[in-house]
């Protein structure tokens, strides 16, 4: 019987999924100096992680019962594929199973921004008996997402649900990928009926330019995608969402560009120097924060267990 160690975890039904198909699933999770050693006392076949879990070269080297290496989402920058394949193991992910979430958690943060409610929800509860009216008027100002631009950089599966959700909106959609230059996003409505719409990409400066919202779905980067110099480039009052990746733009430049009132609103899911966000982004009062909670809903990790124990099962049986 093949053993799967499922290290940061796994919905029950992949685990269902997996011990039905004859494999002993363990949920233990080992701490990282220790992986190895748990990998080689249990001879592991499948090591299964999400982001908490580094599977780099040392892993690779000294695990020879390590078969197949899974990571329940979509990045894979935790994980050293290149090595991990020349050495003959499998490397799988989920592609498509938390896109849909990702997607409504950015419009979560932008929805929040719009209404203010990411300051409303801070101050309401230590001055809403006595400054009730001050604060009506000072939240007064908010505007709808419908009509207005966002752009989106990085169109992969969440860059595309994420268009999904933003033209049944009524929003403009406009995107920048170094690798798509054209791409047709299909809305499915709850009667199975479909609009769909014919993007084509937009240089980034542009986009930079023309963009109400900008939300960034890019993978691990070695530069800022969003850098300092950009934000001159935007419009006055821009607001902006990050649930892509720590380090995907300049913290302290989106600070700065707060404070002059260049961007009105960010929201946040994940941080440079995370699991430790910077205490001047968490304490900012126009920051939306979410601690990298994009695909930890209910149905996506229910797709991702199920994703991968098909793979598995498939490449393991």
């Amino acid at each position: 019987m093949k053993k799967i160690l499922a290290n940061d975890g796994i919905s029950q039904n992949g685990i269902d999924a997996l011990e039905k198909a004859g494999f002993k699933v363990i949920t233990t999770t080992v701490a990282q100096e220790q992986l190895a050693n748990y990998i080689n006392e249990h001879k592991i076949a499948g090591l299964i992680v999400r982001s908490a879990t580094q599977v780099q070269k040392d892993i690779i080297d000294n695990c020879p019962t390590l078969e197949l290496i899974g990571r329940g989402g979509v990045g894979m920058d935790n994980i050293d594929v290149d090595y991990a394949k020349e050495k003959g193991l499998h490397v799988i992910n989920t592609p498509s199973a938390s896109s849909a979430s990702v997607a409504e958690l950015v419009f979560a943060h932008l929805y929040n921004g719009v209404r203010y409610l990411y300051d409303a929800n801070r101050i309401m509860p230590l001055e809403g008996d006595s400054k009730f009216k001050q604060l009506k008027k000072a939240y007064a100002k908010g505007v709808e997402l419908r009509g207005k631009t966002i752009g989106i950089i990085g169109f992969g599966k969440i860059g595309k649900a994420t268009a999904q959700i933003a033209l049944g909106v009524g929003m403009k959609v406009i995107y920048h990928d170094t690798q798509v230059e054209e791409a047709t996003v299909t809305v499915p409505f709850f009667d199975g009926q479909t609009v769909s719409f014919n993007l084509k990409n937009t240089p980034k400066d542009t986009l930079l330019q023309e963009s109400d919202f900008i939300t960034v779905h890019v993978p691990a980067q070695a530069n800022y995608t969003i850098a300092d110099s950009d934000f001159d480039k935007m419009k006055d009052g821009v607001g902006i969402i990050n649930a892509a990746r720590g380090g995907a733009l300049d913290e302290v430049a989106l600070v700065d560009a707060l404070e002059e009132n260049k961007v009105s609103f960010a929201g946040l899911d994940v941080f440079e120097s995370e699991p430790n966000p910077e205490i001047r982004i968490l304490m900012h009062p126009k920051i939306s924060l979410t601690p990298h909670i994009g695909a930890a809903t209910n149905e996506a990790q229910n797709r991702i267990g199920e994703e991968l124990a098909t793979q598995i099962v498939s490449l393991l049986k």
